[in-house]
């Protein structure tokens, strides 16, 4: 190769996909955010334990023991309050009880801000 042509072949990018990315930056940008979401495609089956908590207690272990059927436990919450519904015990949102097809489940009424959950670490 003359110098001319190696200084020429120097300036030619290395592959078509950086000519490409270097023509269409649109297109390199579209590329990228598609492979992150085929990327975190396997994050889809990833198994999370979802809880609805009604309320909490606290108990001497002498009164657990004095529980039989029909026992009440009070509870630290208010009847109406919204229920917490957790993932991986984590506080994600908040809902109300519904019964559907004769079984309960929760209607999410709200969602946890970012900014709660960075609260909820502390």
């Amino acid at each position: 190769m003359s110098r001319e042509q190696t200084e020429h072949h120097d300036l030619q990018p290395a592959s078509l996909a950086e000519r490409d990315a270097a023509q269409f930056p649109d297109l390199q940008q579209e590329t990228a955010a598609k492979g992150i979401i085929r990327d975190l495609d396997f994050l889809l089956d990833i198994p999370l334990e979802v809880t609805v908590e009604l309320g909490r207690a606290t108990m001497l272990i002498n009164d657990l023991l004095q529980l039989g059927q029909g026992s009440v436990i009070e509870l630290n919450k208010l009847a109406g309050e919204p229920l917490e519904i957790l993932v991986n015990q984590r506080l994600v949102a908040r809902g109300e009880a519904v019964v559907i097809n004769e079984k309960f489940g929760v209607r999410i009424t709200d969602i946890i801000t970012p900014t709660e959950r960075v609260k909820q670490l502390t």
